[in-house]
């Protein structure tokens, strides 16, 4: 059986949230309001809704710095991220992480990591955890092309291998390592190939449908989560912005992204769900709804006090156990 309509629209509308909450956070680095790097997911929102929809409450998510579309689609408030971003103290890690640094523990959301490649073995710790507390936890690992070059992922699919743990590794490959093309930077252009090596499955798959996604990564995860092991899973995407605002993306034809933007994620969620006799009034309106909730988590942001001097080390330290 294909989608109906009441579960679809809700995933359109988590899109949307991702998209709008990354062109608001656009206009606020250009403001000043937001400090550091910033990477947008504009383009990719199909990945983690998709990937969210067939992921369980319990399970975990461990992603790469481009992580606000993730954060959200894992239940993060858009005033938590939005906060966080702006540096304050109300941000999900107290405005001590910006960007590359959401986190959200309550929800499995096990962060955004700086380190290319680095939170691979972290993933594979956490999917050791779950395997051996017996609990029926799936750790599902983002992360892009350009980290599969990287000595984090050798350690971690080898070690997820050979323990059968239940992780799926998700390279999201939207064709670019920053301003690098693929082509530049990997002898083989089929990731998946790597899987073989340690004796995993491999899937790969274009993403910019949230309905192929959710298909294919919970074929993933019910392995993982029934004992079959991981799985590495790329999916084929696209950026419709440079690597982070600090990056004009010259190095790519404006013939090249417009061509692209013929398989935005929202626009195909938009055809699907027209096709289930969903109506413009009523997308109209979601879309709404979703810049209601983008102008309230902006105006939080705003008005919230400024990340604490004190919160560099009270959050840094587990508090001592007593005996």
């Amino acid at each position: 059986m294909g989608p109906t309509r009441d579960w679809l629209l809700p995933l359109y509308r988590q899109m949307q949230l991702i998209r709008r909450f990354e062109e608001e956070a656009a206009r606020g680095y250009v403001q000043g309001k937001i400090g550091g790097f910033l990477h947008l997911y504009i383009g990719q929102e199909a990945v983690a809704v998709g990937a969210n929809a067939a992921l369980g409450p319990d399970d975990y998510v461990v992603t790469t710095y481009r992580d606000h579309g993730l954060a959200l689609a894992r239940g993060m408030t858009a005033r938590a991220a939005m906060a966080e971003l702006f540096g304050k103290d109300t941000g999900c890690s107290r405005g001590m992480g910006g960007s590359m640094h959401m986190f959200d523990a309550a929800r499995g959301f096990l962060g955004g990591h700086g380190i290319v490649g680095g939170h691979v073995a972290l993933a594979a710790g956490a999917a050791f955890k779950a395997k051996y507390l017996g609990e029926q936890r799936v750790t599902m690992c983002f992360f892009g092309e350009g980290a599969t070059n990287i000595g984090g992922f050798h350690e971690g699919l080898s070690l997820a291998g050979l323990w059968k743990l239940p992780v799926v590794f998700v390279c999201e490959n939207n064709g670019y390592s920053m301003g690098t093309p693929v082509e530049r930077t990997l002898p083989a252009r089929d990731i998946t190939f790597k899987a073989k090596g340690y004796g995993i499955e491999g899937d790969r798959f274009d993403g910019h449908d949230v309905v192929e996604v959710h298909e294919r990564l919970a074929l993933a995860i019910d392995r993982a989560r029934t004992g079959g092991g991981p799985t590495l899973v790329e999916v084929l995407t696209y950026r419709f912005r440079g690597h982070s605002m600090s990056d004009p993306g010259k190095y790519r034809t404006p013939e090249e992204v417009e061509e692209r933007k013929k398989r935005d994620p929202l626009r195909v969620a938009r055809e699907r769900l027209a096709g289930l006799g969903v109506s413009e009034a009523e997308l109209a309106a979601v879309d709404a709804a979703v810049e209601t909730e983008i102008a309230d988590c902006v105006g939080f942001a705003d008005e919230s006090p400024p990340a604490l001097e004190s919160s560099m080390t009270d959050f840094v330290y587990a508090p001592r156990s007593e005996g």
